[in-house]
């Protein structure tokens, strides 16, 4: 069962959702994942993914606690740039980048970026001969729920001192090394394997006369599971001090959905029920429409094989409610439009709600208006969590 805030709060969220469905934001929750993060990895600099959740309230707040940004094109970083944050607080961390777009970042003085093949820096020598390298060397993980191998990252035995060798040659200035192990990595050791390389081509760039003094450990951080959290904390900082003892290196992580997963939870609307039966009249299962869908707030379900937990409001303190196998529905017409299956729920009415937390990571820059249906507005709160 869901748990309001309070009474007051959620009458006043039901009547708003009438007709579309709701994100809540409680502030508090975002605010503290920079504290937190602090505690756990004292030695790295956050550079929050605008790409995992682009509300510029969370930006702004988040900015003002120190935290900066990872931008991975032209309009993320005019959307940081337009909330008052300078341009050295960004990096540009998309290897592959469309030549307006690096036109735009010479333009605002955004200097650091990535790369991970010949094209791009021969692109940057034209187009932006005073940047910053960081070459993106691939290191994947063995167990995880996205990788980003195959499209980003370049080999870190030959390829890697290759694209150095013809920074050199081009006078190009290389700083560091990045790499991305994939999101929802549980092979924990391949922070330890990625920084082990990394090191290795510090030493390469050292000999290549390069001033080497950026590493960044990419993101994929968990943003609801504070142990796994607190394990790869404890991998990487003791990879760091056998690796990068010294204190002259600027060690950065791109976290996004570590910041915002927790902050957010949507709030959906039953507008229509169906029910499915075997020939002899036996249930097989209720079929739910909400207000939302794969188009909109649970896009994650499709792109990430995001499983949505839900939670109803019905009344279960003084009595056990029979529960049923249900399946929810969005409101387009596209049979993909399926929100979970497999949930047992109480029987629910039409007009009645159902919560969906944990809803902050690649949730609302996804979303679209298919078939007509609004994207959710967000109402946010600031609520301390213990």
């Amino acid at each position: 069962m869901f748990e309001s805030q309070t009474n007051g709060q959620t009458a006043a969220l039901m009547v708003d959702l009438r007709k579309d469905s709701r994100r809540l934001n409680n502030i508090a929750k975002a605010t503290r994942s920079p504290h937190d993060w602090d505690v756990y990895k004292a030695e790295l600099k956050k550079y929050k993914a605008v790409k995992c959740n682009d509300d510029p309230h969370v930006l702004k707040t988040l900015a003002k606690l120190g935290t900066n940004f990872d931008c991975a094109s032209k309009k993320e970083i005019s959307k940081v740039l337009n909330l008052g944050i300078k341009a050295d607080r960004i990096i540009f961390a998309h290897p592959c980048k469309m030549i307006s777009h690096v036109e735009y970042a010479k333009s605002k003085g955004v200097t650091t970026s990535t790369v991970d093949s010949e094209c791009e820096i021969f692109k940057l020598h034209r187009f932006y001969p005073q940047s910053n390298l960081v070459i993106r060397i691939r290191c994947d993980g063995s167990d995880v729920v996205l990788s980003f191998g195959e499209k980003y990252g370049c080999d870190s035995e030959k390829l890697a001192y290759n694209l150095m060798t013809l920074a050199r040659i081009l006078k190009m200035n290389v700083i560091g090394i990045s790499f991305h192990v994939g999101t929802g990595c549980n092979d924990l050791q391949a922070y330890k394997r990625a920084i082990a390389k990394a090191q290795r081509l510090f030493d390469v760039g050292f000999k290549l006369g390069f001033n080497m003094k950026m590493l960044d450990i990419g993101g994929g951080f968990p943003g609801n599971d504070d142990k796994k959290f607190k394990n790869i904390c404890e991998i990487i900082n003791t990879s760091l001090k056998r690796y990068f003892p010294q204190n002259n290196v600027n060690i950065i992580a791109e976290p996004g959905r570590y910041f915002v997963t927790s902050a957010y939870t949507l709030l959906c609307k039953i507008h229509s029920k169906k029910e499915a039966r075997l020939p002899n009249g036996k249930l097989l299962l209720k079929q739910y429409y909400l207000n939302d869908g794969v188009y909109g707030s649970f896009n994650n379900v499709l792109t990430e094989h995001f499983k949505p937990v839900v939670q109803h409001f019905v009344n279960e303190r003084h009595a056990e409610v029979p529960k049923f196998n249900s399946l929810l529905w969005g409101p387009t017409c596209d049979a993909l439009d399926k929100i979970a299956e497999n949930v047992h729920l109480p029987d629910l009415k039409c007009g009645e709600f159902l919560a969906f937390p944990n809803m902050g990571a690649y949730s609302l820059p996804l979303g679209c208006r298919f078939n007509g249906f609004n994207l959710p507005k967000t109402i946010y709160y600031d609520k301390a969590t213990q």
